[in-house]
């Protein structure tokens, strides 16, 4: 079997969706969290993507029990060589035909680590702010799920980060766990930046979705929308304006349907898209279509 295959839970390979190549973003990824980046991205090209957007975070170093797998100068210093590595595995592989995936990148301190904010982590996120490789801030926000930080640390942290991309004129990624009402007025009162603002993995209904939407926020869909219990998300998906929304993975985490408990990757972002082009009712070239010139406004790709 190609290492190139992708297989489900039980080492059964799984048909991919037939989207044309590098038609496709993952949006929001976690590189630095996968066994083998390299070969992720090589399956990514198979799978129809043409850019993975990763997600970098200046408050791993700091973490004394952490992995440090979005640790910044990890991603930043070896994507390019991730690349040229991917370039190696498709070539071997047979698939010259296929362009190697783009890497951008995101950099913000995770509400998780919000204890951390720092003058010197403000002054990473600014000094990688100007790299060619970055899009964006983020993730950010609030969590109060697991308020690893304490909340009121979270929410001044929040703040400081939309005032910095509103500062740098970038767009700025969302993590809002059970912290959606908070979040929302924060937004309101800070200002969602001119570049916009995108809210990663939507799991919820419209109704939570709805004045995010109002204030120009874009709604992104991960392996929650292929959840055979997820109506509410579907329903979401359904009644989001066009232009306003996005595919990803949040991989390694929440893989979709029909890949449930395997290591999510990013090259899951197409059965992702393809039901997300079944709830919309449109073919799966307009659902690529549309997504991918979202993101492009979005990160200006």
């Amino acid at each position: 079997m190609s290492v190139l295959a992708i297989t489900n839970k039980k080492g059964q390979p799984v048909e991919l969706p037939a989207f044309a190549p590098a038609s496709l973003i993952d949006t929001h990824t976690h590189l630095g969290m996968q066994a083998d980046p390299s070969l992720r991205i090589a399956r990514a090209a198979v799978a129809g993507l043409g850019t993975l957007i990763t997600i970098c975070d200046p408050g791993e170093l700091l973490e004394p029990e952490g992995e440090h797998t979005d640790e910044v100068a990890l991603t930043y210093d070896t994507v390019d060589c991730w690349r040229a590595q991917a370039r190696e595995i498709l070539d071997a592989e047979g698939r010259s035909d296929l362009p190697t995936p783009e890497v951008r990148t995101l950099i913000g301190l995770h509400p998780h680590h919000a204890r951390f904010w720092s003058p010197d982590i403000e002054a990473q996120i600014r000094e990688r702010a100007g790299d060619t490789h970055t899009v964006g801030l983020g993730e950010m926000g609030l969590d109060y799920h697991y308020d690893y930080s304490p909340r009121d640390v979270q929410r001044k942290v929040f703040a400081a980060e939309l005032r910095l991309a509103r500062e740098l004129d970038l767009p700025v990624c969302l993590h809002l766990r059970e912290a959606h009402d908070d979040g929302l007025r924060i937004l309101r009162e800070v200002g969602v930046p001119s570049r916009g603002a995108v809210l990663h993995c939507f799991n919820l209904d419209y109704e939570v979705a709805a004045p995010f939407v109002e204030l120009g926020c874009v709604v992104s869909f991960a392996g929650p929308l292929t959840f055979k219990k997820a109506e509410e998300v579907r329903e979401a998906a359904r009644l989001a304006p066009q232009g306003r929304i996005m595919v990803e993975t949040d991989a390694p985490f929440m893989a979709p349907e029909p890949l449930r408990g395997t290591v999510c990757e990013p090259a899951f972002t197409a059965f992702t898209a393809a039901r997300l082009a079944e709830v919309r009712d449109v073919s799966l070239d307009e659902i690529a279509a549309q997504t991918t010139a979202c993101a492009r406004e979005v990160y200006r790709l």
